[in-house]
């Protein structure tokens, strides 16, 4: 059976591991964007910072940032979780990707790793996740994340039409001195 919201959200004690690694699938009560071409966005799940997750009709999973940026991140739901579990901090990644390099976008994954602070509870939430779901390891999750946001075609807008941005964003870790150091 293929992974979607409702097969997911029927498994508490993922969902509750998920939640560590900052996903709640509990949708926002209003609309705070549009997306060109789709009416009534299902918005799965939102994150820590504000962040939306809407599933298209395409079956593509696409991040709304609370930061007015915009991408489809993951080519199914299933994707989506692996790369959760893989790159929790994958919006970091994109935060780091010098504009949308690949090769930055991996320095910045090695990096995050590396500082990773509670590395056995990411791990033991990794474990559980994978183990629960029957989810197997994504085979390379940053690549996935750089290929469907460098495709991602689609144009979310703020309540008064402006355009979001893309989620590559140019810093890289050479611009954060611990991340920097990490990768050394």
């Amino acid at each position: 059976m293929p992974l979607t919201p409702e097969v997911l959200k029927a498994q508490g004690e993922v969902v509750a591991w998920l939640g560590s690694l900052d996903v709640s699938f509990a949708a926002d009560e209003e609309p705070w964007f549009t997306i060109d071409g789709v009416e009534g966005p299902r918005q799965i799940g939102s994150d820590g910072s504000g962040g939306a997750f809407v599933l298209l009709p395409s079956q593509n999973v696409l991040y709304v940032s609370s930061e007015g940026r915009a991408g489809i991140i993951a080519e199914s739901f299933e994707t989506f979780i692996q790369l959760v579990v893989a790159r929790p901090y994958w919006l970091d990644i994109l935060k780091c990707s010098a504009g949308g390099d690949l090769e930055e976008m991996r320095r910045a994954a090695d990096a995050l790793e590396a500082a990773l602070d509670d590395q056995d509870d990411v791990n033991e939430a990794r474990e559980e996740i994978r183990g629960a779901l029957d989810l197997p390891e994504a085979g390379d999750p940053v690549g996935a994340l750089y290929e469907a946001v460098a495709a991602s075609d689609a144009i979310v807008r703020a309540t008064d039409g402006s355009p979001f941005t893309t989620l590559f964003n140019r810093f890289s870790i050479d611009n954060n001195p611990m991340l920097r150091n990490a990768a050394a």
